[in-house]
């Protein structure tokens, strides 16, 4: 058993912690096989959270005997519970780096936004303090892709929990929670108000601390509340960091005034 603690930095809704960066603290307790390739890579491993992660609050991280599951509680509650993902986790098409950058002028967060505090997309967040990321509708293919360039800013060195062949790289958690927001503006924010239920991550290099990196979100699908979407991370080569796919489900908004 160990303890886990979401600081309220790492909020999405002013009371609760961001999905990804949650699912992404949570994901570092997952026992997993060495894998071949970067010392820094993790292979997919699925997320789903039961309730809104709480911030500042000491929570138990247990490993269950029988399947390995590794869940997340607070006060006996389950927050949060993670394991190994099954199947392959399909990455979006790329984006150039200056259509992406393009679209970042029509982020729909801009002139509308139910979480401007979010530390992944939110417009209320100075550089420094949150990530900053702001995902604009790209061409008009069906399904629909949202894209926006991120690079990570020196105060992410403190938050990095080792040097990678010699570079800072950002932790597990941030990387998490830069892939998480992208896919729900892929989902369209704007037509509802969704919270992250699932998100299953494969990251096969953490990313640069100071490197422009684009990520990509996708649509694929919605029925009911749900809504299903992907996002990925690339480099500046254009080499795939990491990729996600997520279900949200849609929520009153009144729960969150």
């Amino acid at each position: 058993m160990s303890k886990l603690t979401i600081p309220a930095r790492y909020c999405g809704p002013p009371s609760s912690g961001n999905g990804g960066w949650s699912a992404g603290e949570l994901a570092g307790h997952v026992a997993h096989d060495r894998l071949d390739g970067p010392a820094d890579a993790w292979p997919g491993i699925a997320v789903s959270l039961r309730t809104p992660p709480p911030l500042e609050t000491v929570m138990t991280v247990t490993v269950t005997e029988h399947d390995g599951t590794t869940i997340l509680a607070d006060e006996g509650t389950v927050v949060a519970e993670a394991r190994l993902a099954a199947g392959t986790l399909l990455p979006v098409e790329p984006v150039d780096p200056d259509a992406a950058r393009a679209a970042e002028a029509s982020y729909a967060g801009l002139v509308s936004h139910p979480f401007p505090t979010c530390f992944s997309c939110g417009t209320a967040r100075e550089a420094g303090d949150g990530l900053r990321i702001f995902p604009g509708r790209v061409g008009e293919d069906l399904p629909a892709r949202v894209a926006a360039t991120w690079t990570p800013g020196g105060d992410l060195v403190e938050d990095s929990r080792a040097l990678v062949e010699g570079e800072a790289r950002t932790s597990l958690a941030v990387t998490w929670a830069a892939l998480d927001c992208v896919g729900g503006w892929a989902g369209d924010l704007t037509e509802r108000l969704m919270v992250l239920a699932h998100i299953a991550v494969r990251v096969d290099a953490l990313p640069v601390i100071g490197d422009q990196h684009v990520l990509v979100g996708q649509h694929r699908g919605s029925e009911g509340r749900k809504t299903r979407t992907a996002s990925t991370m690339y480099d500046g080569d254009g080499r795939i960091v990491a990729t996600a796919e997520h279900l949200w489900i849609a929520v009153d908004p009144a729960a969150f005034a």
